[in-house]
């Protein structure tokens, strides 16, 4: 202690001596967790805005996508939207708000979708029919206003190879078709002998009719009606992994040649 130092100010010094680092480390990790924070809240506004990772979990699509395929999904195709504007958690649904550039998806595009029987459900399928158009099905075959979407049939044997386990034992016919600007491949079980034919209806205002290019193994407009608008949540744009681990009916497989497919 020096001369002029009163004997209290000696403990006042060596008690803010050994606080000092108490409040560095305070300090630091309130800053920490407030960068923590705010790259948590930049990652998932950039998924809610620009893209979004999904995975394909079912076998609709096949042989666009198969099962396994994690894909990006781009969410402002559509439009730019006020970010998170279009959550869903339990029973709340929030519809989204477009900023700028709204437009409506083009036949033949894949995207996702909030299912319209149970919006916390994603869905991915091919859009048909636009708003305005008739729609019917007669033979499998698909009429988009009395125009029938023809294919040509060709063989699919590399598409069997790469086939999941499911559906290796059906026997599929495969077609080259167009839908809108997408050239694109569709089949159908030669088996299956339902009558999945459909009188012809007209998609209303705001409104979508999608399928999936598994013709016959697809739960989709044919069976629970057309997707609007407002529950669209992006276009798919590629596939940026493939795998398939193993468990129940799925061996495992790891699919390499399928990284960085563009989905047409």
């Amino acid at each position: 202690m020096t001369d002029n130092q009163a004997p209290g100010n000696e403990k006042q010094t060596t008690d803010e001596t050994h606080l000092k680092p108490l409040n560095d480390m305070k300090n630091k990790a309130w800053k920490e967790f407030k960068s923590i924070v705010i790259i948590i809240l930049c990652v998932f506004t950039f998924r809610s805005v620009f893209f979004e990772p999904f995975k394909i979990p079912s076998g609709s699509m096949i042989p666009t996508l198969m099962i396994g395929d994690f894909i990006v999904v781009n969410k402002f195709s559509y439009g730019f939207k006020v970010p998170f504007s279009d959550f869903t958690w339990g029973d709340t649904s929030w519809d989204p708000i477009y900023l700028f550039g709204k437009k409506f998806p083009e036949r033949g595009d894949v995207v996702v979708f909030k299912y319209p029987r149970a919006l916390t459900d994603n869905y991915i399928k091919r859009v048909i029919g636009l708003p305005g158009d008739t729609i019917e099905i007669r033979n499998k075959v698909v009429y988009i206003n009395d125009q029938p979407l023809e294919g040509v049939e060709f063989d699919g044997a590399e598409i069997m190879k790469d086939m999941d386990d499911k559906f290796k034992d059906i026997d599929f016919k495969f077609y080259k078709t167009k839908t809108g600007n997408h050239e694109h491949v569709i089949q159908v079980d030669s088996a299956d002998y339902r009558n999945m034919d459909m009188p012809k209806v007209t998609i209303p205002a705001d409104n979508f009719f999608v399928m999936g290019d598994n013709r016959d193994n697809s739960y989709d407009s044919r069976g629970w009606g057309f997707v609007d608008f407002k529950l669209i949540r992006g276009k798919a744009m590629f596939v940026w992994f493939s795998m398939i681990f193993p468990g129940g009916e799925d061996s495992f497989k790891f699919r390499p040649w399928r990284i960085g497919k563009a989905i047409n």
